[in-house]
């Protein structure tokens, strides 16, 4: 009898070999990774967006686990079976190398697979999970269903949202210099330094700045969009679980742009609504003297914007001054 990575000359079966013990390292370390690591990975599963991410990221670390352990296994293999020391007359160089049509097919057939399944694969992601999490612009090119409506909705003050309806709830983050404020069109268009937003709810962010670019990033809910001035800039995800997530501006934006962040809280739709009712009337007074609410807002307070913007454009409010008057 022959050994099965022997032929019948006593020839040994190298590509066999070394197929045999990769095939094995492989799923032994996927199958370690899925049980040890994957549940773990950041960014957690607190939105679906983040829940999402996570799957790809393990499903492409699944995928890259075995193309490193081929790699480790040849190079281990070779330095072992190969090596001067222990066979001088290299037994898988020359022509017998360049002729192995088994290797040189299983090379260009596992790769091109691999690159298309990737290719394939992420832009069905992209495409099923509006954007992943990124900001898309004014126009969004993926947008989930009722979301282009309740922000037209929410322009006009007739946004609604109540616990346990399938309305997109638009939330407004505006970046300046160094924190996010957020306001709620839904619930009167109030301005809270607090981002909290309502569990099992499909929120739709629409990021904006008042001076430089910043960038909003909502890491447990791995949403992230760049923060412009006179831009819109949207983003979706969908809530699941209530939970605390992490705020930071990911934008170098000035001095105090390491100190530009705070937290967040993902609550149940019944304790959200408390708190943006409760808010909504306590602030009333507030609101009154903000601009009305819009997707962006030219900052001229008044000549707080150090004469950049004309100061009689869009003022912030017709019955406060704000910053010092310019000289006349």
């Amino acid at each position: 009898m022959t050994n099965q990575s022997t032929n019948s000359t006593g020839q040994v079966h190298h590509l066999r070999r070394m197929t045999i013990i990769w095939v094995v390292l492989s799923v032994v370390g996927d199958v370690l990774f899925s049980i040890f690591v994957a549940p773990h990975v950041p960014p957690g599963r607190l939105s679906e967006t983040a829940a999402n991410n996570q799957n790809t990221f393990n499903v492409l670390m699944e995928m890259a686990i075995p193309v490193l352990l081929g790699v480790w296994v040849y190079l281990s293999y070779s330095l072992i079976v190969w090596g001067d020391k222990r066979n001088a007359s290299a037994a898988f160089s020359g022509a017998a190398a360049r002729t192995n049509k088994t290797a040189q097919v299983s090379w260009i057939v596992i790769t091109s697979v691999t690159i298309l399944f990737l290719a394939a694969y992420g832009s069905f992601a992209v495409i099923t999970e509006h954007g992943s999490g990124g900001g898309e612009g004014p126009n969004p090119a993926w947008a989930p269903a009722g979301a282009l409506k309740a922000e037209t909705a929410a322009l006009v003050g007739k946004a609604t949202w109540s616990p346990g309806s399938k309305n997109v709830l638009p939330v407004q983050v505006i970046g300046q210099q160094w924190k996010f404020t957020y306001r709620y069109p839904t619930f009167g268009g109030f301005e809270s330094p607090q981002l909290i937003v309502p569990a099992d709810t499909t929120i739709a962010f629409n990021v904006t700045s008042l001076d430089v670019i910043h960038s909003f990033w909502a890491y447990q809910l791995d949403v992230k969009a760049d923060a412009n001035p006179g831009v819109n800039d949207v983003a979706f995800t969908e809530t699941k679980n209530p939970g605390n997530f992490i705020v930071r501006c990911s934008e170098l934006c000035g001095i105090w742009h390491g100190s530009m962040y705070n937290s967040g809280k993902v609550e149940s739709q019944a304790d959200f609504e408390n708190w943006a009712t409760t808010t909504e009337a306590a602030n009333a007074a507030n609101t009154a003297l903000l601009p009305a609410f819009a997707w962006t807002y030219t900052p001229d307070a008044n000549g707080a914007d150090g004469g950049y913007y004309n100061d009689t454009n869009d003022p912030y409010s017709t019955v406060e001054t704000y910053g010092s008057k310019q000289p006349s």
